[in-house]
């Protein structure tokens, strides 16, 4: 899909176009957050509180990508379009809740250190 594309009327109707901006916006929040956990490990050399702004971006970026494919599930037509869906979905799910698990980790650890 073309940039010029996004930005005509008719695709202001159309899900597909929604379900890629929000998507994009989930890829624009976790690379935001990676810039700020490096900003983080150079000012506070604390690899821990680093991991933490990750894990958090990770899981706000995900949850923005869950919401734009979910947004794709109304223009699918086939069993191979369907049954794509739910790999991306289950794996994102998985990856989303991996990540949660790492930040309570990593928050329970920073509150020991405090």
């Amino acid at each position: 899909m073309h940039f010029a594309n996004l930005l005509s009327p008719a695709a202001l109707f159309d899900f597909t176009t929604w379900a890629t901006i929000i998507e994009f916006v989930g890829a624009l929040l976790i690379i935001g957050y990676i810039v700020a956990a490096l900003y983080t490990l150079i000012r506070d050399k604390s690899i821990t509180r680093a991991r933490l702004i990750v894990a958090d971006g990770v899981i706000t970026g995900l949850s923005f990508k869950l919401a734009g494919t979910l947004l794709k599930t109304i223009s699918l037509q086939s069993w191979q379009q369907i049954l794509m869906f739910v790999a991306i979905f289950a794996l994102r799910f998985i990856l989303k809740r991996l990540f949660i698990w790492e930040r309570e980790r990593l928050q329970r650890r920073l509150a020991e250190t405090m």
